[in-house]
């Protein structure tokens, strides 16, 4: 009869992917930028996987218009710091959990300030097309790998999102701009993109539309996609 391990918090994971990839993710190092309505449901998942330190990158707090979509928006959390409510949330998931937030703009002046630690994976999951360049670019020259998440608005059939890279993309105005970034920037590795083959439902404002399922399902597939390379890449490892 075998024996029964004592019962934890990540027991359930533990059963379909086995104490040494538990241990593995312990000592993982993931950083999100950008913490809405993707990147939340990113740093969510991460959390209740086991990884073992978290950095997150969000200057913003939240607004009331958030509220339709993204996990930490609450009447009773409109006003205060994303980063500062997923570092509370996320400790209370796991207590073990190490978070480190930085609540700043990243631009070209302080993006190397992202860097300046081992990082194992970069979510890019913000919204100013400038700070996604600046991200890959960095995340190429280091051999980091990352995963980068192109726009979620204006759209409602979460079945039509997909990870592949960013020269297949379609149907996304942002994806559009990033694939020419890629070509002008003559980037020959893959840039792996979390996008979505829908085509965006046409509004008479700027603003995009939004709702509770595209932008988490989005979040849900990158968390996957890092938690299944993790996999493979500690099985390699061993």
């Amino acid at each position: 009869m075998k024996e029964e391990r004592k019962a934890h918090r990540f027991s359930r994971l533990e059963l379909i992917l086995g104490e040494d990839n538990i241990s593995f993710f312990g000592d993982k190092t993931i950083m999100v930028v950008g913490l809405g309505g993707v990147g939340g449901y990113v740093v969510e998942s991460l959390a209740r996987c086991g990884i073992g330190r978290l950095i997150l990158v969000d200057f913003d707090t939240v607004d009331i218009t958030n509220i339709n979509r993204q996990i930490i928006a609450l009447t009773s959390t409109i006003g205060k710091y994303k980063a500062d409510l997923l570092e509370e949330r996320v400790k209370d998931i796991n207590p073990s959990i190490e978070v480190v937030t930085i609540k700043k703009f990243i631009d070209k002046d302080n993006i190397s300030e992202l860097f300046d630690e081992h990082i194992d994976f970069v979510v890019d999951a913000c919204d100013t097309i400038m700070t996604k360049k600046l991200i890959i670019k960095n995340c190429l020259d280091k051999n980091i790998d990352f995963i980068t998440s192109m726009g979620t608005g204006n759209k409602l059939d979460p079945s039509k999102l997909e990870i592949l890279d960013i020269r297949k993309t379609v149907n996304d105005p942002l994806a559009r701009i990033m694939r020419k970034f890629v070509k002008d920037e003559h980037i020959n590795k893959k840039v792996m993109t979390l996008c979505s083959t829908e085509l965006p439902i046409k509004t008479h404002i700027i603003t995009p539309g939004s709702n509770s399922f595209v932008p988490s399902s989005a979040g849900l597939l990158i968390s996957s996609y890092i938690i299944r390379k993790f996999i493979l890449d500690n099985k390699k490892e061993s």
